[in-house]
């Protein structure tokens, strides 16, 4: 069975465990206590000598980092829908995986680090103009479509959807983006669409 190390406050482990629910996946859970450093001893740094979570375990096969791991599980255990393999449409998903390492960390996620955890390390005047510049331009692109690309749910919408959605926890208000709240809307009525702490299950999904 596979098998997901990871810790609940984690956005980057949240979009993993909701890409195996929606492809309907079991897995066994394996929390990481980021709190007590658990993540940097040396059993742990055996598996994934970066001292991160998320990792997935599949059989012999160790897959560190959120992305890959949606890559992996999108090519293995999805379809075309969630990883095209087609040039073009192969590119456009791969543009949002760089941008939630790129843009959106730098943004709503680092300022989450900063009001939720502390990190003395995030300017926040910088990771909230940050903020701003990329959810406004994420909120112009969903003014013409409902997902990210190619007009249905792909790992791009998933890999983007955690940090944005908890931007409240960064003191980011999503007020302004009407299309972004449409857009989180849409993925919360995704059919075995799961939860975490911050971004609730819809009552009525």
């Amino acid at each position: 069975m596979i098998k997901l190390y990871g810790h609940e406050i984690s956005g980057n482990v949240y979009k993993v465990r909701l890409l195996l629910a929606l492809l309907n996946i079991d897995y066994e859970y394996i929390r990481v206590d980021l709190f007590k450093g658990e993540h940097k001893q040396p059993e742990y740094l055996k598996l994934n000598p970066f001292g991160q979570v998320p990792l997935l375990v599949d059989g012999d096969r160790l897959i560190p980092d959120a992305q890959a791991i949606l890559v992996y599980l999108a090519r293995q255990y999805g379809d075309e829908q969630w990883l095209p393999t087609e040039a073009l449409a192969l590119s456009q998903v791969v543009r949002w995986l760089s941008t939630t390492t790129g843009e959106i960390r730098q943004g709503v996620e680092q300022a989450r680090q900063f009001h939720l955890f502390g990190a003395k390390s995030v300017n926040i005047e910088v990771a909230h103009q940050k903020s701003a510049f990329i959810l406004d331009q994420i909120n112009q692109h969903l003014a013409t479509r409902e997902w990210l690309e190619l007009g249905h749910p792909t790992i791009a919408d998933i890999a983007a959807f955690p940090y944005i959605a908890l931007a409240g926890d960064g003191k980011v208000s999503l007020e302004p983006y009407p299309q972004i709240l449409a857009w989180i809307e849409r993925i919360k009525k995704l059919p075995n669409f799961v939860g975490m702490k911050g971004i609730e299950v819809l009552t009525n999904a």
